[in-house]
């Protein structure tokens, strides 16, 4: 029996509570809480084989989640909510004593910058209550990770480079619409880009580097150097790694609406009066996008996301491609929600599990490749995203 909080009410919420209820030997009592009450009960309304309420909750506010926290008694708390509210979620867990894991790291409402120094600093805190907080499960950052782990302890000796590759080549027939979020995804692919190499971060212009990159099922795409938050983790448990990149893949027409946005200051962060009411232009476009979760029904085509890793093993030079091709309708079809939700909300529901299962238990704030990868990598088979691999391929990138 376990106890579990999920906040948030989005596409990938929908997607973690569900496949938790295909789980129901683990996840036996799950509260649903988000700012608005109604998503929940739409979500809740789905589910009938576990035990399953719904509240409303104001994540920025420590004092309403100590609350909800002190009424339902969890013993995991799963952030699906906004980056922003990160660190008001991890104050509260540790002022009732909770543990906790999320899928993107923190940052600030008022700036797009991410990384991970603001949770990490709260590693002693979560040690000394005895509490685990797991960063970034979802699936990049998350799979990405548990990739890497997984190459470093069963096929590498030393890893040097490390590329992430993330293809959407799915059709949501819409003139434009974002796969999550529209402005956390807008924050994040409009900033400049950034990759390591050779012990230092080099920054380039906002999708100025792009090529085409070859995806299992898929065929050539072309896919644009970003700044990822996984990027900064990773080098720091693999030190070995000489060069880490990040690169996803983006439409034409997706890149020329997001310009005209751009140059007519819709995509702004930065409030501004209108008729007296002070607004955020991103967060106006937000409203007036397609709903994420509303994308699924009419989704056709699959996404493709994997680490293209090169290094040494034995002496010898080596290169290896892991990777899962998930398919928008077959998500649809069990969760009710498009691929990139279900990539997402799986492998947060996986983290749970294995938390309250005892495996990925330990004091402290941990990326999730801080963790053995085995058992992750099992389940991710068993619960709809199966990987694969192909060793020793001549190397795009």
């Amino acid at each position: 029996m376990s106890r579990v909080i999920v906040i948030g009410a989005g596409g990938v919420s929908a997607v973690a509570v569900k496949k938790m209820a295909m789980n129901s030997k683990v996840f036996t009592d799950v509260l649903l809480a988000s700012r608005t009450k109604s998503k929940c009960d739409r979500i809740a309304a789905d589910i009938d084989n576990i035990n399953i309420q719904t509240a409303q909750v104001d994540a920025d506010k420590v004092n309403e989640l100590v609350e909800l926290f002190k009424s339902f008694k969890p013993e995991l708390v799963v952030n699906l909510a906004l980056p922003y509210q990160d660190l008001s979620i991890m104050d509260a867990c540790l002022a009732y004593g909770v543990s906790y894991l999320d899928t993107a790291n923190y940052e600030p409402l008022d700036e797009a910058k991410y990384q991970y120094s603001w949770q990490w600093a709260y590693k002693e805190r979560f040690a000394d209550a005895g509490l685990t907080a797991i960063l970034g499960c979802g699936f990049d950052p998350g799979v990405s990770g548990i990739y890497t782990a997984y190459a470093a302890k069963h096929h590498f000796d030393e890893i040097q480079y490390l590329d992430i590759v993330d293809c959407n080549a799915g059709d949501h027939h819409k003139a434009f619409a974002t796969n999550f979020n529209p402005e956390i995804n807008i924050r994040e692919i409009t900033q400049k880009g950034r990759y390591f190499e050779n012990g230092q971060w080099i920054e380039t212009e906002p999708l100025s580097v792009h090529q085409p990159v070859t995806y299992p099922e898929v065929g050539p795409r072309e896919s644009y150097l970003m700044y990822h938050e996984e990027l900064e983790s990773l080098i720091k448990n693999f030190p070995t790694i000489k060069r880490a990149r990040f690169w996803m893949t983006f439409g034409q027409e997706y890149l020329t609406h997001l310009r005209v946005m751009q140059n007519i200051g819709m995509t702004s962060i930065k409030p501004i009066l209108y008729k007296g009411i002070e607004i955020v232009p991103i967060q106006f476009l937000k409203a007036v996008l397609p709903d994420p979760g509303s994308l699924g029904e009419d989704y056709t085509g699959e996404t493709s996301i994997g680490c293209r890793i090169r290094g040494l093993k034995d002496g010898k030079e080596r290169s290896y491609y892991v990777y899962n091709n998930c398919s928008h309708q077959e998500a649809y079809r069990e969760t009710g929600a498009q691929g990139v939700s279900y990539t997402t909300g799986v492998p947060a529901m996986i983290g749970a599990k294995l938390f309250l299962q005892g495996a990925w238990k330990k004091p402290g704030v941990w990326n999730v490749e801080e963790f053995d990868p085995d058992l992750f990598m099992q389940e991710l088979n068993l619960q709809g995203l199966p990987w694969h691999e192909i060793f020793d391929a001549e190397p795009e990138l």
